[in-house]
C-alpha cells in the first residue's frame, strides 16, 4: 500500500487506535507487546484491541451504559458481522475493526477462530451455570483462540512443517489457557459478587479452600509446562515477548499458590509493576531466548 493514499493514512490511524486500547486496558500485555519486533508487534496489538472491545460489551461498560442483556447480544452479533465483512471487504468504519481486519488478511485469520471467540463472548451473558465441558469449550473460545490468532502472525513469512505447527499450535493453546484459568482466580470475586459467573463448575467460589485452589493451579502449571517447552521453536520476533508473558504468568500462579484461598474473594492477586519489569527483562533474556 503506498503510504500516500488515503488508504494507507486510515490504515495508520487504525493501528494507532489499536495501540491506544491496549494501553488503557493492559500493562502487563502491553508490557509483553513492547518486546516484540516490529513486523509482528502492530499485529498482535489489532487482536488485542478487537477482543478488548468485545469483552467491554459483556463485562460491565455496556451495561453501565444502560445497555440491556439482549442488546448487549445484539451488539455482539453486530461487531461479529462487521468483522467478518471487512476481512472480505478491506475496510469498516470501525477503526478498531479495520485495523483487525487487516491483520487477518495478512495473516490468515478466519472465521474458525473468530467464530468461536465471539460465542464465548455470548456465553458469558447467558445465566446458565458451566458445566465441566462447557468451561473447555468457553476457554478455547476465549483464551486458546487468541493465542492461535497471535501465532498466525508470529509465523507468517516462516513456512513449517505440519509437524512442527501442530506443536506451536498445541503450545499456543496451552499458554492461552493458563491465562485465562489464571485470571478466572485473579477475578473471582469480581466474576461472582458482580457479574454472577463461576468458572469452575461443582465449586462454590465463597467456600473455596485451599486445597481446591491448589488443585486448579496444578493443572494451570501443567499448561504453562507444556507451553514453556515449545518456546524455543517460535521465531526470535516474537520469542522474548512470549517468554516475558509466560514469565509473569507463573510468577502470578505463584504468588496464588500462596495467597490464601479466602483471600482471593477480597483482594487481587497482582505482580507490582516493578516487579513486572524484571520478570520481563529476565525472560527475555533466558535461556533460548535470541537464539535463532
Amino acid at each position: 500500500m503506498r503510504s500516500d493514499t488515503n488508504l494507507y493514512k486510515y490504515a495508520q490511524t487504525a493501528q494507532a487506535s489499536s495501540t491506544t486500547v491496549i494501553g488503557h486496558y493492559s500493562t502487563s500485555f502491553g508490557l509483553a507487546a513492547r518486546l516484540l519486533s516490529a513486523q509482528v508487534r502492530t499485529p498482535v496489538r489489532t487482536i488485542y484491541a478487537l477482543v478488548r472491545i468485545a469483552d467491554e460489551i459483556v463485562d460491565g461498560a455496556a451495561a453501565e451504559a444502560g445497555v440491556s442483556v439482549a442488546e448487549q447480544r445484539q451488539l455482539l452479533d453486530e461487531l461479529e458481522i462487521e468483522t467478518e465483512r471487512a476481512i472480505v471487504r478491506g475496510y469498516s468504519t470501525n477503526l478498531v475493526v479495520h485495523a483487525f481486519a487487516a491483520t487477518a488478511r495478512q495473516c490468515g485469520i478466519d472465521s474458525s477462530l473468530i467464530a468461536p471467540f465471539f460465542a464465548s463472548m455470548r456465553r458469558d451473558l447467558d445465566p446458565t451455570p458451566f458445566s465441566v465441558e462447557g468451561v473447555a469449550e468457553y476457554i478455547y473460545g476465549s483464551a486458546e483462540v487468541i493465542g492461535l490468532m497471535c501465532l498466525r502472525c508470529f509465523v507468517r513469512g516462516t513456512p513449517r512443517s505440519a509437524t512442527e505447527l501442530g506443536v506451536l499450535e498445541d503450545g499456543a493453546r496451552h499458554l492461552g489457557a493458563a491465562f485465562q484459568k489464571i485470571n478466572f482466580l485473579r477475578d473471582l470475586s469480581c466474576d461472582r459478587e458482580i457479574l454472577g459467573r463461576n468458572y469452575f463448575p461443582g465449586i462454590d467460589p465463597l467456600n473455596l479452600s485451599d486445597e481446591q485452589k491448589n488443585v486448579i493451579l496444578d493443572d494451570i502449571d501443567a499448561d504453562l509446562s507444556i507451553a514453556s517447552a515449545v518456546l524455543p521453536l517460535l521465531p526470535p520476533g516474537c520469542r522474548r515477548a512470549v517468554a516475558a508473558a509466560q514469565g509473569l504468568f507463573t510468577r502470578l500462579s505463584k504468588r496464588l499458590r500462596s495467597t490464601p484461598a479466602d483471600q482471593l474473594l477480597r483482594s487481587r492477586v497482582r505482580v507490582p509493576d516493578g516487579e513486572k519489569l524484571m520478570i520481563a527483562l529476565t525472560s527475555s533474556i533466558g535461556p533460548g531466548a535470541w537464539k535463532r
